[in-house]
């Protein structure tokens, strides 16, 4: 596999390129793959966008700059980033994954974008990978208002129902599937007042509910419950 481009559009080049290669390895293709990276970049993505937000929105509180940073680092921001470097190609899967549409699976992409950062990281350090989460989340973060990300969906379905004076939403994990480094939630959102229930899932709980308050939330906003 020629990294030489990749490398060029990452904007670093490896001095061990094992690195970026076990980086763009999903766990499909064989033993040494991208899981224990992905787990430090998804630490190092944190610390360099939260840098970024505290320089930039000096006046923001806590909770305004927790916003914004989830919602830059959620999984279709990162699919996003993924595609701009061109990662699909260059990812390592399995036959059977690879026939199955895996290069183009958002939580690959996001997972293998957070190991490419864990990569960066060990082989030069925290600088070189804040440097690619600048060049992949700077312009938007720069031109940006930190109320101009929309609260998150559990916040703002949470803030729906107390203004209609009901009970704030009840969640519950209704199952789980896969092995405990892949497992995938589904979670059930209800709101007894109304007697409605939604459904969501993701590959946490909190992703999960987040996608059950988002279904609750359009439910409502179409006329449900009224």
């Amino acid at each position: 596999m020629d990294l030489s481009a990749l490398q060029s559009r990452i904007g670093h080049r490896f001095s061990d390129p094992q690195l970026l290669l076990s980086a763009l390895t999903h766990r499909s293709f064989g033993a040494e793959h991208n899981e224990r990276l992905e787990f430090l970049g998804d630490a190092v993505l944190n610390l360099a966008v939260s840098s970024l937000l505290f320089e930039r929105f000096a006046g923001s509180d806590e909770g305004d700059l927790t916003r914004v940073r989830a919602h830059l680092v959620r999984e279709d921001s990162l699919h996003r980033a993924a595609l701009v470097l061109g990662l699909p190609e260059m990812l390592r899967l399995s036959e059977g994954e690879a026939r199955g549409g895996g290069a183009q699976r958002a939580s690959i992409l996001a997972d293998a974008l957070e190991a490419v950062l864990g990569a960066i990281y060990c082989d030069a350090g925290m600088d070189a990978a804040a440097g690619l989460v600048a060049k992949l989340f700077g312009e938007v973060i720069a031109a940006g208002q930190a109320d101009s990300w929309g609260k998150d969906a559990k916040t703002e379905l949470q803030e729906l129902l107390q203004g209609r004076k009901l009970a704030v939403p009840a969640y519950r994990i209704v199952a789980t599937h896969g092995q405990a480094h892949a497992q995938q939630f589904e979670v059930e959102c209800a709101v007894p007042a109304l007697a409605l229930t939604e459904a969501g899932g993701g590959r946490s709980r909190r992703a999960a509910e987040q996608d059950a308050a988002q279904r609750m939330l359009v439910r409502l906003k179409s006329g449900a419950g009224r």
